[in-house]
């Protein structure tokens, strides 16, 4: 049988932990067939991102075009998209597709090691052209205090956080508390304005978690492009999540990468 498709609209990581390298892993551990549009080449490795380059504005909107108009696309997600023109065309080419799929919205804004990922005029872009197209937005709390100026330290703020975001539009927000400090447990707030759900899970003690925030919105685009609701997509995506980092490796002399590779049968 032919799979369901999710296509990410992303930047190329070269070490191979993050960006459209963990999306596709990530679909075909989920068993959904993954589409490319591919926005930014990054120059990085396990020390962290050394620079970028953008691809032309029309060149990526003709890769979402080519894709969606012949194979089709059950859910998409968008990673990090560089510049205020990237954002902007896909957005516009979402509105001619009719958007009648799922987008989650991860608002990739800056690297672990602090490298932007963002051109300076690109958070207004994703606040007013892509939020308000969003099914879902991700933030981590870097990208919460960038796009708010809420600083998370606690429920209180999170919930806080969370009305913020979705004054921007978009129909749910998942903020990520994988960064809040002093909490024994990794707390997400799901909210749609009306329900607020807690996600808890366990905080694991390794500094391999590069592709982290990537790995979860394609997990999550994965299960919408499966048919399953947004709080379930949630649900699933953290369990995944939680399972990639308790089997993340060390790679390189940095940050090693979450690890997918659990889904797979062990090898004799």
């Amino acid at each position: 049988m032919t799979p369901r498709t999710a296509l990410t609209i992303a930047g190329s990581d070269s070490g191979g932990g993050a960006g459209i390298q963990a999306d596709l892993r990530t679909f075909f551990a989920h068993g959904v067939h993954g589409l490319v549009a591919l926005t930014a080449v990054t120059v990085q490795n396990s020390l962290g991102v050394q620079g970028f380059t953008e691809l032309p504005p029309d060149v990526v909107t003709a890769q979402i075009k080519a894709v969606a108009s012949d194979m089709g696309v059950n859910a998409a997600k968008t990673g990090m998209l560089a510049s205020a023109e990237i954002i902007r065309a896909v957005a516009k080419t979402l509105d001619e597709l009719g958007s009648a799929f799922p987008l989650v919205v991860d608002p990739v804004a800056a690297s672990m090691t602090g490298h932007a990922l963002l051109r300076e005029d690109a958070l207004e872009a994703i606040r007013t052209e892509l939020f308000p197209r969003a099914t879902l937005i991700t933030p981590n709390l870097d990208e919460v205090r960038l796009l708010t100026g809420i600083s998370v330290v606690d429920t209180a703020s999170q919930r806080a956080a969370a009305e913020a975001l979705l004054a921007f539009g978009s129909r749910w927000v998942l903020v990520k508390g994988g960064h809040m400090t002093g909490t024994p447990e990794c707390v997400d707030l799901l909210s749609d304005g009306r329900e607020f759900i807690s996600l808890t899970g366990p905080r694991y003690e390794t500094q391999n978690t590069h592709g982290g925030g990537d790995t979860l919105a394609s997990a999550i685009t994965a299960s919408l492009a499966k048919g399953a609701s947004v709080p379930d997509a949630v649900a699933a995506g953290k369990k995944f999540i939680e399972r990639c980092v308790a089997e993340a490796y060390p790679l390189g002399a940095g940050v090693g990468p979450v690890s997918p590779f659990w889904v797979l049968p062990q090898s004799s």
